[in-house]
């Protein structure tokens, strides 16, 4: 078996990192906050002190971390993966930035002989609990091959793209479709309750017809409950909005929904609850349509 790293122990890399050990695969792990990783012992996982340490002791090294910034530090750093790496060794990263992160990364280590896949994922918290992400691979297809095993104790549906960079970009078509289906949920919401609408029945209206969705099955019930608590942040969100409409840019494609939906989460992290869920965006219609919630 593959000897695996696992950096990034947050509310998707925990899990995941669960799944990793649960099949079996001797399992090295690093976090920032070291108390996060705690509950990877009782699984016999090894707690690291560095991410050079978790590539010492791993053939392929996985990291879940927010944006770009974050996987250069966590790769080129000090105490950085490619101090302890070597000929041959994988590193996939499974967080969300853009193509040009991917292609800069996967160049500046094969310097070091080392293989670079970029594989976000889609699902959410909910997914990664379940082991039943959904993930986007770019990269060679023979790397791919090699660790796609591992790829599936965390996901059920494993898709290869293609080349390096080709994952991320899927990530960020993904992201617009997540996006602006929220921006509808959350509009026909604060519309219904001005109205005086039965929330039940719009769920049971809206869950059961053409308008139903990932988005209206999970999040509805949890925006009635006022239950706010990420299984995605919003300012991840925002992040990942940008770098599509970078993209958008370079490609002279008009994207106005999902420039909205940025200035939406925009506003929403200017009141201060960019670090609750994407769902999180009722509290602005709430705001701007007078809603007493």
């Amino acid at each position: 078996m593959e000897r695996v790293g696992f950096i990034g122990l947050g509310i998707m890399g925990l899990p995941m990192a669960m799944h990793i050990a649960r099949a079996g695969y001797p399992l090295t792990a690093y976090n920032r906050t070291r108390s996060k990783a705690e509950p990877l012992r009782s699984l016999g996982v090894y707690i690291a002190n560095s991410p050079r340490e978790v590539a010492e002791r791993s053939d392929v090294v996985i990291a879940m971390v927010t944006d770009g910034p974050d996987v250069e530090q966590i790769l080129f750093g000090e105490d950085g993966v490619v101090k302890g790496a070597r000929p041959g060794m994988v590193f996939i990263d499974m967080g969300t930035n853009s193509p040009e992160h991917a292609r800069s990364f996967a160049e500046r280590l094969s310097r070091y002989g080392v293989e670079f896949l970029d594989a976000p994922v889609t699902g959410g918290q909910k997914g990664a609990i379940e082991g039943t992400l959904t993930i986007m691979v770019g990269g060679k297809y023979e790397v791919f091959k090699r660790v796609e095993p591992i790829l599936k104790t965390m996901g059920k549906t494993i898709v290869y793209i293609g080349d390096v960079g080709a994952g991320q970009l899927m990530k960020l078509l993904n992201q617009v479709v997540v996006a602006v289906n929220m921006v509808a949920l959350v509009e026909v919401m604060a519309l219904a309750r001005k109205a005086g609408v039965d929330e039940e029945k719009l769920f049971q209206v809206l869950s059961s017809g053409a308008a139903n969705s990932f988005t209206v099955q999970y999040y509805m019930p949890k925006i009635m409950k006022n239950d706010l608590e990420p299984g995605f942040r919003a300012s991840h969100l925002k992040k990942d909005l940008r770098y599509a409409l970078e993209q958008a840019s370079r490609l002279s494609a008009p994207l106005p929904a999902t420039a909205l939906a940025l200035q939406l989460y925009n506003a929403l992290e200017a009141m201060g609850i960019g670090e609750k869920g994407t769902h999180a965006l009722i509290k602005l219609y709430e705001k701007i349509s007078g809603i007493e919630k």
